[in-house]
């Protein structure tokens, strides 16, 4: 894809290229753009656990019974693995890259775009922010926290994969 024309705007969502053509400077897409806070994307996350849990739960508890409720196990079994760990990963990642945001995101009108033109992220660049999670929960989910604190409202998983989250355009 090329670069855009003089004057002309990039829309949110767009496929832009990741660096202006030789010679051009890039269009500051995101400049007006609204970024979403900590308090918004908690409520997106708990609508995707909640999802994930109302799909999960009857089929662990179909699988493993009672065990579900009351184990000190980490994990009951293969099953439960699926469910627990992959599952949420593909849920993710696949939202992300095919409508930009999770059920969650979609419900408080959140995209997820490269956080240098505002365009879509690419796959890679997605599995890579799932996985950063795990970097922004291990000290005490600190680089969750930061969302509340940055001048872009990202947290330390955008951080690492350039991404920022905004407020879907109407």
């Amino acid at each position: 894809m090329s670069a855009l024309p003089p004057g002309e705007e990039p829309q949110y969502g767009a496929e832009l290229p990741a660096e202006p053509a030789p010679g051009r400077t890039a269009p500051d897409a995101l400049s007006g753009a609204e970024y979403v806070g900590f308090w918004r994307r908690v409520g997106g996350m708990l609508i995707d656990m909640l999802i994930l849990g109302v799909a999960g739960v009857p089929l662990l508890y179909a699988a493993y019974g009672e065990q579900v409720f009351d184990t000190d196990r980490l994990l009951l079994g293969p099953l439960d693995f699926a469910v627990s760990y992959i599952f949420p990963a593909i849920y993710s990642i696949a939202f992300w890259h095919y409508k930009q945001a999770t059920p969650g995101k979609m419900a408080i009108s959140a995209l997820v775009v490269d956080a240098r033109h505002g365009g879509k992220v690419p796959l890679p660049r997605l599995v890579g922010r799932y996985f950063a999670y795990a970097i922004s929960a291990i000290p005490f989910g600190l680089g969750f926290l930061w969302v509340a604190f940055d001048r872009r409202k990202q947290g330390w998983h955008d951080k690492l994969v350039n991404t920022v989250v905004i407020s879907e355009p109407f």
